[in-house]
């Protein structure tokens, strides 16, 4: 399931947005990964600024769809591997693309990444939460643990 867009330009022409409702189809971050390949695709890699807004604009129109969309964190292709430097300064470099992308484009929220046991990337989108120092939780990513539902 999941709702995809496609565009003319030649290097990602198409994005597919998978979003649950239903609490118990949500999945952690390698099930989303694999299901991804399946389809023969790959979790999203944002690479600019550019395709942050665009992928917002998709989700957006997404909520304005009626499906009564809520709150919902979305798993992007980015992670770390291994523990290493988890907790070190260093850590916000060892995030990499699960695509092979080398782009170094990041929209952590403030004070994200946390590091230590959180190692997948979400894209917030909690429309019902209170802004906290960052805003409001929409959009912005966020290190979570990899076994989390979303």
């Amino acid at each position: 399931p999941g709702q995809k867009v496609c565009y003319g330009a030649p290097k990602r022409s198409c994005y597919k947005l998978a979003y649950f409702q239903d609490l118990s189809r949500r999945v952690g971050f390698q099930e989303a990964r694999q299901a991804c390949e399946m389809d023969g695709g790959a979790l999203l890699s944002l690479e600019s600024e550019a395709e942050q807004q665009l992928i917002e604009n998709m989700l957006q129109n997404l909520t304005k769809s009626g499906s009564g969309i809520s709150d919902g964190d979305f798993w992007i292709g980015l992670w770390r591997s291994g523990d290493g430097l988890a907790t070190s300064s260093a850590c916000p470099d060892l995030y990499q693309w699960a695509d092979g992308s080398m782009s170094s484009f990041r929209n952590w929220y403030t004070d994200e990444p946390s590091c230590g046991s959180e190692a997948c990337v979400v894209m917030y989108h909690q429309p019902t939460a209170n802004p906290g120092l960052g805003g409001p939780y929409l959009y912005q990513w966020n290190d979570d643990r990899c076994n989390m539902k979303h």
